[in-house]
């Protein structure tokens, strides 16, 4: 309840952004809002938000889902929440604040969290039409809205902010630059090695980096707005749409104002509890206040560290901030870039250790001291071991630093374990938290679970950077105590995936419901599963469908209710509501008959059309309602499916091989389309991809696939566990100089092998380093026959192979099958008015715009249907 103002002392808090929120919640902790009447001036129209999510807004995600602010929270601390009125100035010795609307509050103490404010840099024409920041969803909310008569977008400043502005505006549509006066992008975080690494995976992306220059001028049309930039090299730009993103600058006008103290180049001066240095009663935290060690933090946990800071004086407790670890870990547009500890070697005696993958878009380095102290680190591409790394920052690892930076792959694997960790390492730096904090989570407090954890700490629930490393902590601990870790697939199944699959052969189950009501938990029996659960069982079923007499069609009877959305309809659903058709093309051969085919029936069906990574090429923008017949299309001209939608065999990529290319020494695309014919419609628990070589130049790529072939003069050489995705990873030779028959029988026994034993939605780079042993482990069982399996693993793979049926085939053949493809159940020849599209480039691209509106017809026509 709101304290009585006439009696209780005020709290007033100038801005509430992520910071200012956290300072609220450190003050209810402390019980501070139930003595005190605490006020918040905001100058947005919105509570705090996720900054630090901000782009996700690009991916779909509303304003707010952003949300930091329980509104809950604020009633029962009776905070006194004004939105869209900043503070306009302070009067130190009457003690007040006086806002936009006129409002007048007088305070005890005075807390600004003002933040900071975007740096433009003062070039002619800068505040021209089509000119933006990139800081607040408002913001963001104009990109959108100006994009939509935009063709071409610049981003100004290449750093954290700005690559994701740059990935922003690519998603909108644009051709997009990003202008970088350093010379390589973020040059704060990352060394000339790094920033060369990011550089190379950007511009595969089809942006353009211009590094080494800066901006000179905003070119402007006879209307005013933007047609250009003028570059300090003499070039020009053109751009219809500009971002600064340049960096940011202590907002502090309002202490100016009043007379406070600031630094020379900006920021609030406080001491080390965050109080001003002018006047005791004043705190400042976040990035518009200049710390006690001469710093002005831009981070979000430096500023959470401030906020309890602040917090614990103005409750008389003993707190200091002197200083904060100022690592990072991100993933910019699909590339993961992490610095840790001393990332450029700034210290004396340091030595690096480097490993670096152009190729493959992989830098890392770590610092090392000459006692073999960790320092930092730069990871650049695959920053999986993070968590891990930045924890032993500051002592000696255990292992050499050489294994930590090899990939998985190219070396003698490393697995440092939760318990390698001291206890006094920071595994959550955005809020501080210790490695002994979280034991003592599950052995005081009695956490089982990371959510469990997560409440009691805090740990985790910033940046999410630091989950995976929080749960092997929980699981570690629990076990040191004697406490059975509980590693069933969900709350329905006490059992493991691998488990499931042993039972659903040996008792050849074909129903997830008598799986279920025999095998499940005693509390789930009965009941009908879960999103978890489901979609696992259906895979399996459908993986020994021939083996167990199960139908291998994924839409008859129950099968069809466990399917996910994309299995369900059989197309990819993309964001705003239709479906993407990909007929299968194996090993990227086509005929001129059939690219016709592929091109009419885009244009008839007005489909958005685009080559694929895989060889093949991709249809957006189809209508539920459409699918059918653009199938039937397909099928008529000798197409099946693709499978993109499952998770299942993808594609089988080729190079052309000995029959064309001079270097070629062996017919790389007869076996890339057998494989491809062989394995097509596999379930899998996660998607299979795969390539062929016709030499060692690796034209294909295929050590980065599921399962790769490369050519040799004797045959073929079998690589597996590879990976090109988000955590690239080098594929393992599993067997080489193999005959055309020897190399598919290993690769029958491999993924049959991999399928039987991998656990739910894990590829087989990661499946195959956590089976014991290893690759070695899987060279015995599938080369050896170690466990005298493989004669079963063929026969399955054979069924399969046998009784393998066109899923678009099947379904446009069966009226009962083609009803479940309407946008609505009750009124079946309406379309979804959300799916919506709007011309670029001589194609379509989704009306975003619209789909964030979410229009929707009449209620006389929708009333009480049920939509897909």
């Amino acid at each position: 309840m709101p304290a009585d103002t006439s009696t209780t002392s005020t709290i007033v808090l100038v801005g509430h952004g992520m910071v200012g929120q956290r300072f609220l919640e450190a003050l209810a902790e402390r019980g501070l809002t139930a003595t005190h009447r605490v006020v918040v001036l905001c100058e947005e129209p919105r509570p705090a938000y996720d900054r630090v999510q901000l782009t996700s807004y690009f991916s779909g995600r509303p304003p707010e889902d952003l949300s930091l602010t329980d509104l809950a929270f604020i009633e029962e601390h009776g905070i006194e929440l004004h939105l869209g009125d900043p503070a306009e100035s302070v009067d130190r010795e009457a003690r007040t604040v006086t806002a936009r609307s006129g409002l007048v509050v007088g305070y005890d103490v005075l807390v600004l969290a003002t933040g900071s404010y975007p740096f433009v840099p003062p070039v002619p024409n800068k505040d021209a039409e089509g000119c933006f920041v990139y800081r607040t969803i408002e913001d963001l909310l104009a990109i959108e809205e100006y994009a939509r008569r935009s063709t071409t977008g610049a981003v100004v400043g290449g750093g954290l902010l700005g690559l994701e502005a740059a990935g922003a505006l690519k998603g909108l549509g644009l051709t997009s630059h990003i202008v970088e006066f350093a010379p390589r992008l973020m040059p704060v975080q990352v060394d000339e090695g790094g920033g060369a690494a990011l550089l190379r995976t950007i511009e595969e992306m089809g942006l353009t980096v211009h590094t080494g220059v800066g901006t000179q001028e905003i070119v402007v049309g006879e209307d005013g707005a933007v047609t250009g930039m003028k570059l300090s090299d003499g070039s020009e730009l053109a751009t219809d749409l500009v971002v600064f993103s340049a960096g940011v600058r202590p907002r502090d006008q309002l202490a100016r104002d009043c007379g406070l103290t600031v630094g020379e180049r900006g920021g609030i001066t406080v001491d080390e509890q965050c109080r001003t240095v002018t006047d005791p009663h004043v705190f400042a935290i976040g990035e518009c206040a200049l710390a006690a060690d001469g710093r002005v933090y831009g981070l979000v946990a430096p500023g959470y560290e401030q906020a309890e800071t602040a917090a614990a004086a103005i409750a008389g407790d003993a707190s200091a901030f002197t200083g904060a670890d100022l690592s990072t870990k991100l993933k910019l547009l699909g590339v993961d870039v992490a610095s840790f500890g001393d990332a450029h070697g700034a210290a004396e005696d340091c030595l690096d250790v480097v490993y670096s993958d152009s190729r493959a878009g992989l830098y890392k380095k770590l610092v090392i001291g000459r006692d073999g102290t960790l320092r930092g680190g730069i990871l650049v591409g695959d920053a999986e071991a993070y968590g891990t790394l930045k924890a032993f920052t500051g002592s000696v690892p255990p292992v050499s630093p050489e294994s930590l930076v090899l990939p998985a792959g190219a070396g003698a694997p490393v697995q440092l374990g939760p318990s390698a960790l001291p206890d006094d390492a920071i595994i959550c730096s955005c809020n501080n938290v210790r490695k002994g904090t979280i034991r003592e989570a599950v052995t005081e407090h009695r956490c089982t679970t990371v959510p469990e954890v997560k409440k009691c700490t805090k740990a985790g629930t910033t940046c999410g950077s630091c989950v995976k490393v929080l749960g092997q902590l929980i699981n570690a601990e629990l076990e040191a105590s004697g406490v059975e870790v509980d590693k069933g697939l969900c709350a329905c199944f006490s059992q493991t995936r691998e488990e499931l699959y042993e039972i659903v052969l040996a008792l050849r189950i074909t129903s997830h419901q008598e799986l279920l009501d025999r095998y499940g938990r005693e509390e789930a029996r009965g009941g009908d599963g879960c999103e978890v659960c489901k979609p696992t069982v259906g895979s399996i079923v459908a993986s020994l469908a021939p083996a167990i007499g199960a139908s291998t069609y994924v839409l008859d009877g129950e099968q069809a209710a466990l399917q996910d959305t994309n299995d369900h309809f059989l197309a990819n659903l993309q964001r705003n509501g239709s479906y993407s058709v990909v007929p299968r093309i194996p090993g990227g051969e086509i005929a001129p008959e059939k690219l016709i085919v592929i091109g009419e029936i885009a244009r008839d069906f007005g489909l958005y059309t685009k080559i694929t990574g895989g060889q093949r090429i991709d249809m957006f923008g189809a209508r539920v309602e459409q699918l059918p017949s653009i199938w039937a299309r397909l099928v008529d001209a000798g197409f099946e499916s693709g499978h993109a939608y499952g998770k299942s065999l993808r594609t089988v990529k080729s190079c052309v091989g000995q029959t064309w290319c001079r270097y070629g020494v062996q017919d790389s695309v007869r076996m890339a389309i057998d494989l491809e014919l062989r394995y097509r419609g596999l379930r899998s628990p996660h998607k299979l991809k795969s390539a062929v070589s016709g030499c060692q130049r690796e034209c294909a790529e295929a050590q980065s696939k599921d399962f790769g072939v490369i050519a040799t003069a004797n045959g073929w050489n079998l690589y597996v566990g590879g990976n090109g995705g988000a955590t690239p990873r080098h594929a393992d030779l599993l067997a080489q100089d193999l005959s055309d028959a020897e190399l598919i029988r290993l690769i029958d026994r491999f993924l049959m092998f991999y399928i039987r034993t991998a656990d739910r939605l894990e590829r087989t780079s990661t499946w195959l380093e956590r089976v014991p042993g290893g690759l070695d482990h899987v060279r015995d069982v599938v080369v050896h026959d170690s466990l005298g399996i493989c004669d079963e693993l063929e026969s399955l793979m054979a069924a399969h192979v046998s009784h393998y049926r066109d899923e678009w085939a099947e379904t446009i053949n069966d009226p009962e099958k083609l009803a479940r493809f309407v946008s609505f159940v009750n009124a079946p020849d309406t379309p979804d008015p959300v799916v919506a599209f709007v011309p670029e480039r001589d194609q379509i691209k989704p009306d975003l715009p619209l789909l964030s509106i979410g229009l929707r017809p009449a209620d006389d026509v929708l009333e009480g249907s049920a939509q897909r």
